[in-house]
């Protein structure tokens, strides 16, 4: 049987997702399927991130016309400080690639209703040849002309990154209702002292964290006479955190939602507060926006700093490890989860389910395979997800290069108030989808949002 002679090429090269080979494990279709597109991403932000640091500037150095004292092309003068430029330009240009591989296949699978589709095969299997296509579409994103691509590819990765901030917070709402859903049938069927005291603990670690944040915020990125939008920005945000906790628990809300509660409203309030200091660190006005290395050695904040010098750039600081943190595991989950949460399923464009994997079927020769589960009806938007992922390319993007807007002019690479707004408006517009979820039974009793 050729199958099982060469399970590994039946893997890469044919029309299922190892229905019918051993070389994949134990679980469902839809859930492979996803974990290895979501693997595509992870490997490409992996390549994206060793392109960025500094070691490789040498490499680079090699490529003729990128950098100040390389080799030439002849009518080009090499102008470019390639402690940043080369930085950027690489990643800008593996990002564009995964997004242009992952909005393909968003466009080719709209409207996919069962794995009986024949584009689900295309969805789910044949990844040496997807690997090659991406493969393909980074090689040729490299010989893009630089002209205004890097300025026009900006604001395409704040619009995207601006979504993507949303659709994490919708995850992250997502888990923490399963979480405590999953703790409070523990709790009623075993141990209760234990497990309520474990979602008591977290709620408390929650907000107290996202309280020492903002006292933390007012002491160092405000000052008496200055930074009215950060004031403008801790506040409102601290007294939304405040509102969505007060709803959470209201006898109403309770009664039509009776796993609402005060964990799932703190770590929003949490996630917002991480939104709002990102933000301020975006801000070019560096006595709003101290470095994190001068806060920890009492440098005053009138003293130089990365950005105040044309070209100097703080790849890794803080608030990019911390996203690109939140970001793997948002995308993880995303990969894996089966919700019960009506209201975020209709959201996220997936269907109800039990469990977050499966037990596989047994063959003949005693190996477990993945099984189709989708059979009568896919388990998630096959489109929406792509374009999920092509979402989590631009935000890849704009992390990765701290967000800051590259100035053409100079070739430096400068931090900028737009990227401030995007971020505070996606929080806000998150908490507001947060408040929906808790308000939509009430003011819609007819409609079913169980």
């Amino acid at each position: 049987d050729k199958t099982n002679t060469h399970p590994t090429a039946s893997c890469l090269c044919g029309s299922a997702p190892c229905l019918l080979c051993g070389c994949c494990p134990s679980s469902r279709n839809s859930t492979v399927t996803r974990l290895v597109f979501s693997f595509f991403l992870l490997l490409g932000t992996l390549v994206s991130v060793i392109m960025i640091l500094p070691g490789m500037e040498a490499q680079l150095q090699k490529i003729p016309g990128f950098c100040q004292g390389a080799s030439t092309i002849p009518g080009m003068e090499n102008q470019f400080n390639c402690d940043v430029i080369v930085g950027y330009k690489s990643v800008y240009r593996m990002c564009f690639a995964m997004t242009c591989f992952f909005f393909l296949f968003s466009a080719i699978m709209v409207r996919v209703q069962s794995s009986k589709d024949p584009r689900a095969a295309i969805q789910n299997g044949f990844w040496f040849f997807k690997f090659l296509i991406l493969v393909g579409i980074t090689v040729g994103a490299f010989f893009i002309p630089d002209g205004t691509f890097h300025t026009v590819w900006f604001y395409f990765g704040v619009v995207g990154s601006f979504i993507f901030i949303v659709i994490q917070l919708i995850l992250l709402i997502d888990f923490a209702h399963s979480w405590n859903k999953i703790w409070v049938g523990n709790a009623e069927e075993g141990n209760s002292k234990c497990w309520f005291a474990g979602l008591l603990s977290f709620t408390f670690l929650h907000y107290a964290l996202a309280f020492t944040s903002v006292v933390l915020f007012y002491i160092y990125y405000t000052q008496p006479n200055d930074c009215t939008e950060h004031k403008v920005f801790i506040s409102l945000n601290l007294i939304f955190s405040v509102i969505i906790s007060i709803v959470s628990i209201l006898p109403k809300v309770q009664e039509a939602q009776p796993q609402s509660g005060l964990l799932q409203a703190s770590l929003i309030s949490l996630y917002t507060m991480y939104v709002t200091w990102s933000a301020m660190t975006n801000n070019p006005n560096r006595k709003c926006n101290p470095s994190l290395l001068s806060l920890v050695s009492n440098v005053s904040s009138s003293e130089p700093t990365p950005t105040s010098a044309p070209g100097q750039v703080q790849w890794w600081d803080a608030q990019s490890i911390v996203g690109l943190v939140i970001f793997l595991f948002c995308t993880l989950y995303a990969s894996i989860r089966s919700s019960s949460n009506t209201q975020v399923n209709k959201l996220m464009q997936t269907e109800e389910g039990g469990s977050y994997g499966g037990e596989g079927e047994v063959g003949e020769d005693g190996v477990r395979r993945a099984v189709d589960n989708e059979e009568e009806g896919v388990t998630y938007s096959y489109s929406f997800f792509h374009f999920h992922l092509c979402l989590a390319s631009l935000y890849i993007m704009m992390t990765l290069t701290n967000w800051y807007k590259p100035d053409t002019t100079t070739q430096a690479m400068q931090s900028s108030m737009p990227a401030v707004w995007v971020k505070i408006s996606s929080s806000w517009l998150g908490l507001g989808l947060y408040l929906w979820t808790l308000l939509a039974p009430l003011m819609f009793p007819d409609r079913d949002f169980s």
